[in-house]
Order: structure tokens, then C-alpha cells, then sequence
């Protein structure tokens, strides 16, 4: 195994990271976002109040994209081990 196949398998993890974690962070975001939107226009400037509905948010989208992100980590575990004769 030479050092650019350690490199390529690192930035491949990292992808599959980031593509992983996006649906649930994007939905925390979004929410967050229209959450202060709403409390700046109602001058309520409680922290509580965005806290559940940023909670239960990103909870169904963890939901909704659970297969999703099982088959994209599965199929990422699989490469992964089926190329380790390749790269030894």
C-alpha cells in the first residue's frame, strides 16, 4: 500500500462522512434558521424555544434518512473491505 492509497481512502471517508451527517446538520440549520426568524420578529428571545423543535426536527429527518445513510455506509464498509487484497 503506497501513500495515495491511504490518501484516497482517508478523503473517501471524509466524504462519505459529511454526505452522511448533511441531512440531519441541514435540517438543524434550517430549522434554527426560521426558529430565529420568528423569534426576532416576536422579540422572544428564549432559548428553550428553539431548542425542541430543532430536536424534534432533525430526530425525523434522522428518521427519514436512516436507509438512506445505512445502505451509503454499508456499500462504503463493503468497497472497503473487498479492496483490501487489492491494496495489501
Amino acid at each position: 500500500m503506497d501513500p495515495q492509497d491511504a490518501v484516497d481512502i482517508g478523503r473517501e471517508a471524509l466524504l462519505i462522512a459529511t454526505l452522511v451527517a448533511a441531512p440531519v446538520l441541514l435540517t438543524g440549520m434550517a430549522v434554527g434558521l426560521i426558529i430565529g426568524l420568528i423569534q426576532a420578529l416576536t422579540q422572544i428571545q428564549e432559548q428553550t424555544v428553539a431548542f425542541v423543535p430543532k430536536l424534534v426536527a432533525m430526530a425525523l429527518a434522522l428518521a427519514f434518512a436512516m436507509p438512506w445513510i445505512l445502505s451509503r455506509l454499508v456499500d462504503y464498509a463493503d468497497g472497503l473491505i473487498t479492496n483490501i487484497p487489492n491494496t495489501l
